[in-house]
């Protein structure tokens, strides 16, 4: 069965600004590692349980281990590199064998209900299972539609990864005021620029 939502206070969501429903978990899982500034929450496997427990995709018991670790931060990265696609860029090669094989690990089996989508969720426990459950999500969002809306920002030094939520999925930065902003200054000093060059 999917994950219950609780939209007025889902366990893993740290924007003002949420993706639709369980998407939200995907969005903060990728924002787990903050390009600009280089913070990584996940910088042990303890930080890694801690974060999947508060989430509850692991049990308060269960343990993760460097090699959990390593996989996940691959996982993170292949998803982070679908994003950046979903945002125009070329997807990157091993974006996909990466998600397959977090997937095998993860065991996942298709689940029918008659009333609702089928989904996909997996026989795999500890953090194999947990990142399953992610990626069944992934799963349902490409089945629904919603996945292309989940894109990561075109700021290389910010990629935070944002719900764009404009009518024609034409968005392109987490926020025009601050992202959106640095490019129209950069573009403003290439024409700046190139007008000097003509000009002389």
């Amino acid at each position: 069965m999917p994950l219950e939502v609780d939209t007025v206070q889902q366990p893993w969501s740290s924007s003002t600004k949420p993706a639709p429903g369980e998407l939200e978990l995907v969005r903060v899982f990728v924002n787990t590692i903050d390009v600009e500034t280089g913070e990584e929450k996940f910088d042990s496997a303890e930080n890694l349980r801690s974060w999947l427990v508060e989430r509850r995709l692991l049990g308060a018991k269960e343990q993760a281990t460097a090699g959990d670790l390593r996989k996940t931060v691959e996982l993170r990265l292949a998803l982070r590199e679908m994003l950046a696609h979903n945002n125009g860029y070329p997807l990157e090669p091993d974006a996909l064998p990466n998600l397959e094989r977090a997937a095998s690990r993860a065991k996942l089996t298709p689940r029918f209900q008659a009333d609702a989508p089928p989904s996909l969720e997996p026989a795999a426990a500890g953090v194999d299972g947990a990142l399953g459950r992610i990626i069944g999500i992934v799963f349902r969002a490409q089945s629904e539609g919603t996945w292309q809306r989940l894109k990561v920002c075109r700021e290389h030094t910010c990629a935070w990864a944002f719900y764009d939520s404009s009518k024609n999925r034409s968005g392109m930065w987490c926020t025009m005021k601050v992202c959106g902003n640095r490019e129209k200054v950069r573009a403003y000093r290439r024409r700046a620029r190139s007008g000097a060059r003509s000009s002389s």
